[in-house]
């Protein structure tokens, strides 16, 4: 059972996953930060604060409901995902491009020189042909 568990553990998709997960959380501050510390106060400086949690807000007894809370989530869900896709996403979408393109070219490059490079069995059989021609002259 142990052994089982350790060739769980150290399969290529489980430790895949422990690295995304330990990535992803210290990703998420990253992208915390940029949420919180710039696009928030820009949307602070054009609509005056930088939550919705008080709009639409009423009282049932002595409850508060805010409704407005949840557009404040969409709202940030939105502006971290848009982070995500514009500094992360984007930019490696063009490197993969980019490496893809290289590779290609590399492959190119590679299909060329074999074609141009002439097997020594082949280039031997070429001169003896040439020289048998040259006899019958």
């Amino acid at each position: 059972m142990i052994g089982g568990f350790r060739e769980f553990i150290t399969r290529g998709n489980a430790v895949d996953m422990a690295v995304g997960i330990v990535i992803g959380a210290a990703f998420t501050t990253v992208i915390k930060t940029i949420v919180d510390k710039f696009i928030n106060p820009l949307i602070a400086g054009i609509v005056g604060q930088p939550n919705f949690d008080h709009v639409l807000q009423f009282h049932v007894g002595a409850a508060t409901v805010q409704p407005g809370a949840i557009i404040t989530a969409v709202v940030n869900f939105l502006l971290v995902a848009a982070a995500i896709y514009f500094l992360i996403v984007v930019p490696m979408n063009k490197l993969n491009a980019l490496s893809v393109l290289a590779a290609k070219r590399k492959a190119d490059e590679d299909a060329a020189a074999e074609e141009k490079t002439v097997d020594p069995q082949t280039a031997l059989l070429q001169d003896i042909r040439d020289l048998l021609a040259s006899r019958n002259v």
